[in-house]
């Protein structure tokens, strides 16, 4: 049960005895415009409540501002009263109620996380909840400024899975306050609010417009965990990233490279996770080409699939970076790969629950299990070479995706090694007419760029960040992820704090 709804349970407005209340104090009371004591004591004693000093419920705990600075609230930027406090606060202690050890063991997923706090002391608090073991493969920043420094940093900025935005406020300049950061926000982006009011009301309000969950202190990091596991652990309705196939018309157009260099951007342009499979069980190449040589691989997912729970899949997946995890190929000869496409499915359907994005790399190979995965893709990306049978395949796969999934978009086209010399080639304009929809992305032919960064097991953007093909790759990530590129985020001052 949530902190909101226990406070249900306990607030007066639900119990026998509350006293009747008119339409007219109802929307007052709903506005946060006066509080239930005030419209009992009747008018005289009604003062709206817009955030001031006089109504700020935080200020009822710190006191008056000191002499000499203004009226509204100040965050201390730099914790100097709370360095020794925060600093030696561990993950299970509170700052403000008892432990709460109803929390479930299992890890959320990969999923980004920003904080936007009010006072040091909430940050720290998130912060050490960020600690903790079940979000160990979360992503979270937290920084002060509450609401007015959300809003301005997502207005060019992608927002994260998660926004937990601490705000005192209750009336009318919170609604307005939310409403602007709707605005901005990604329509997939939950958001939990951090108040001081246990008010029924206004949780009935914030979930009417779209918050996913309302806290109110006493909390401990446990009670964020807790919280954070419900958004992304439902049992009924689970966490799935969304899934993104690449596939070549035919051997040899550089599929794979499409997929490998664009799950790298994804996470690390796109600051979001993602896990790369390599489906490619024979002769894949992921492994390769981020260095990476694990013992245990896909084959052996496959061969068990009803065993693979989350720790075994956690141990199979290799970190590449902090953010991109890959689930290598055997590419190995010495057994033959014959799995079902229920087996293909049970596995990929427990890797979607790792990370926000998966991407396929997908064999040039034409198998039920193949043909299966392609369609059920929430996102296709067909790779070519400017020639006769890739024009052909392309259009006969253009024209599957497309009539099996006639409510989504057709697959994206890439490509690739474009202006090779002495080679004829189909123009790019006869390609698009013949498969009703222009290229996403034209890659040229530089043998040097893509050879070098496959022998040293690098991606093109590590290479060489400022070539055209990287600046392609970022482009491509943006439009399969529905993601923009974000530039490096600054330490905020709560990980400087924490040298984190």
């Amino acid at each position: 049960m949530s902190d909101a709804n226990r406070a249900m349970k306990q607030d007066p407005f639900l119990d026998g005895d509350d006293p009747f209340l008119d339409a007219a104090d109802v929307e007052r009371l709903l506005l946060g415009e006066a509080t239930r004591e005030e419209l009992e004591r009747g008018p005289r004693n009604a003062a709206p409540l817009d955030g001031t000093v006089d109504d700020d419920p935080f200020l009822a705990e710190t006191g008056p501002a000191p002499a000499g600075e203004p009226e509204d609230r100040v965050i201390d930027p730099v914790f100097e009263d709370l360095q020794d406090e925060v600093a030696g606060l561990q993950v299970g202690e509170t700052l403000y109620g008892e432990v709460d050890s109803d929390v479930p063991d299992q890890p959320v997923p990969r999923i980004s996380v920003g904080a936007f706090c009010e006072r040091p002391e909430t940050g720290a608090l998130i912060h050490n909840a960020a600690g903790d073991r079940r979000l160990a493969k979360a992503h979270v920043t937290v920084e002060l400024g509450g609401l007015p420094a959300a809003i301005e940093r997502y207005h060019d900025e992608t927002t994260p899975n998660l926004l937990i935005i601490e705000s005192g406020m209750r009336g009318r300049g919170l609604f307005d306050q939310l409403e602007e950061l709707a605005g901005v926000c990604d329509p997939e982006t939950k958001v939990i609010i951090v108040g001081a009011a246990n008010d029924i009301s206004l949780y009935r309000e914030l979930m009417k417009r779209g918050v996913s969950e309302y806290l109110v202190p006493p909390m401990t990091p446990m009670h964020v965990i807790r919280t954070i596991s419900e958004l992304f652990l439902d049992p009924e309705q689970p966490f799935a990233g969304k899934t993104i196939a690449f596939v070549g018309s035919k051997g040899g157009v550089g599929s794979s490279t499409i997929a490998h260099n664009c799950a790298w951007a994804m996470t690390e342009g796109m600051q979001s996770d993602a896990v790369l499979v390599d489906l490619d069980l024979s002769f894949g190449t992921a492994g390769l080409d981020f260095n990476q040589d694990p013992a245990q691989t896909l084959g052996d997912a496959l061969a068990e699939p009803d065993r693979l729970d989350d720790a075994l899949l956690d141990r199979l997946l290799v970190r590449c970076t902090d953010r991109l995890s890959l689930f290598s190929a055997p590419a190995t000869l010495d057994r033959e790969w014959d799995f079902g496409p229920q087996d293909y499915e049970t596995v990929l359907e427990k890797v979607r629950r790792q990370a926000p994005y998966v991407a396929l790399d997908l064999p040039h190979i034409w198998t039920p299990w193949v043909k299966q995965t392609l369609l059920a893709a929430d996102q296709v990306v067909v790779t070519v070479s400017p020639d006769l049978a890739s024009l052909r395949n392309a259009k006969n796969l253009f024209d599957l995706v497309s009539g099996a999934r006639p409510n989504d978009e057709p697959p994206r086209v890439v490509i690739n090694m474009a202006g090779m010399p002495k080679r004829p080639e189909i123009p790019i304009k006869d390609f698009a007419e013949a498969l009703g929809t222009p290229p996403t992305l034209v890659l040229p032919f530089e043998p040097q760029l893509f050879g070098k960064a496959a022998n040293n097991g690098q991606m093109i953007t590590e290479l060489d960040p400022k070539s055209k093909a990287a600046e392609g790759f970022s482009h491509l990530a943006s439009l399969v992820s529905g993601r923009t590129p974000v530039a490096p985020p600054k330490r905020s001052l709560i990980a400087k704090l924490f040298g984190g």
